[in-house]
């Protein structure tokens, strides 16, 4: 197992894709806090806006939007996944490892420990963002037990989207359709169901109501405890993931 996790690896850093990713996710998570500072305290339309800087509201928020990169880590896994089927190498792959599930259990040990650092990327350029532009403002945040958990639970949500992600590949297996229903899934489905009040209290056991209840339950108190919203996560991740391995052991490769 540990050679093929090597392998994975090496098809993993030997492309580009997964720098623009990783930047990719680190200009999102930078850029959201560093919009969130910005309207911190300012009222829109009359209407009360984001918490003030220096509020635990606001440092829940702000640390929190790290997670908004997970869509990047979803991709990653879905491409290391599919990109086998895209380039036609899944068959050389099989017959190397004819034990499929080995090669998927691989690709799945693979990401989520790639993943690891991408997220610690992702966190320290949200929390230097926060620092120095809400310290500009005059309450930079500290990194106490309450913001390292926030943090803490950002970074998990990114490493099980990476899993989910090469669940999502194993089971579609086309890469454009992967990634364009993921990002509908994701940007109009559950947002269309949260705000539909006959349907909404569905939304909290989705993926993105168990991402909020454990990074920011801020104006959403209709959603699941922290460790709830944590296990169902991970079921997420783990359902993909035996999903994806039963499927790729049982069909044929084309």
């Amino acid at each position: 197992m540990s050679t093929l996790v090597r392998a994975e690896w090496t098809k993993l850093f030997t492309t580009r894709v997964w720098i623009g990713l990783a930047i990719g996710a680190c200009l999102m998570a930078g850029g959201f806090a560093a919009l969130f500072t910005g309207l911190a305290g300012v009222e829109q339309n009359g209407q009360p806006g984001l918490p003030p800087v220096g509020t635990p509201q606001y440092e829940e928020v702000v640390f929190s939007v790290a997670a908004n990169a997970s869509v990047f880590l979803l991709i990653l896994g879905i491409i290391g996944m599919t990109q086998e089927y895209r380039h036609r190498t899944a068959t050389p792959t099989f017959l190397t490892t004819p034990r499929r599930g080995r090669v998927v259990v691989a690709k799945l040990l693979a990401y989520a420990a790639a993943a690891v650092p991408v997220a610690l990327l992702v966190l320290v350029v949200d929390v230097v963002v926060v620092m120095v532009y809400a310290g500009a403002r005059g309450a930079a945040p500290s990194l106490d037990g309450e913001n390292l958990r926030t943090l803490g639970a950002a970074g998990l949500v990114l490493v099980v989207f990476a899993v989910i992600g090469v669940g999502i590949g194993a089971l579609l297996r086309n890469q454009v359709g992967a990634i364009v229903g993921s990002l509908v899934y994701l940007y109009v489905v559950e947002p269309i169901i949260s705000s539909i009040g006959a349907i909404s209290g569905a939304y909290k056991w989705l993926p993105g109501g168990a991402v909020q209840a454990i990074t920011s339950d801020f104006q959403a108190p209709d959603l699941l405890e922290p460790w709830q919203g944590g296990l169902l996560l991970l079921g997420y991740g783990l359902v993909a993931a035996l999903l994806g391995t039963l499927l790729a052991v049982r069909r044929d490769v084309v």
